[in-house]
């Protein structure tokens, strides 16, 4: 049998396609083409008018949010059926791994431990993981997930995004600067 340029090329597009149907594989398919978050406008920073959020901690202890004041924080809303979040979820270990004793990370899902629990040992993910145990603030709505705030000390929300690559130098750098503000 003759390979011709036509039977390599059916082979790749079913090969692609059987690729793209596969959770994992498009987790990293979406990797690949994250970008690192926009920083909002100063003009466009919303600031953060309540602090009154209440988090149950599922692999860490419970959560206040006062306690976030004058702190810089990463708030993520994600879930483990998500496959942009799970794509990202590298990319925030990594900003963890480094930043996990100066910035607070708030990882907030819907879904319950027992799915969180195994979630997190296969993937080798140690980041502080919680349910809301109140309503969150109303600058933190959203609809959509992955969803991520970074959130300067004095409450201004930096970024507002979706799905990204957290483990940029433009988002280490921007760390280093709000930390020393």
């Amino acid at each position: 049998m003759k390979i011709t340029k036509k039977s390599i090329s059916n082979i790749l597009f079913v090969i692609a396609i059987g690729l793209l149907l596969h959770p994992t594989s498009k987790a990293w398919i979406l990797r690949q083409i994250s970008f690192s978050p926009s920083i909002e406008n100063k003009v466009d920073q919303v600031q953060l008018k309540s602090y009154n959020w209440s988090l149950k901690g599922l692999n860490t202890k419970d959560y206040d949010f006062n306690q976030a004041k004058n702190k810089v924080v990463i708030v993520n809303f994600w879930a483990t059926w998500c496959v942009p979040c799970v794509a990202e979820m590298p990319s925030l270990q990594a900003l963890y791994d480094d930043y996990g004793d100066k910035v607070e990370f708030l990882l907030v899902t819907s879904d319950s431990n027992k799915k969180v629990a195994p979630f997190m040992k296969e993937r080798n993910f140690n980041m502080p993981i919680y349910n809301q145990a109140s309503n969150a603030p109303d600058e933190f709505f959203t609809k959509t997930i992955p969803k991520t705030f970074l959130v300067s000390k004095d409450g201004k929300i930096i970024i507002d995004t979706g799905r990204a690559n957290w483990n940029t130098k433009k988002i280490r750098s921007l760390l280093d600067s709000l930390l020393k503000e």
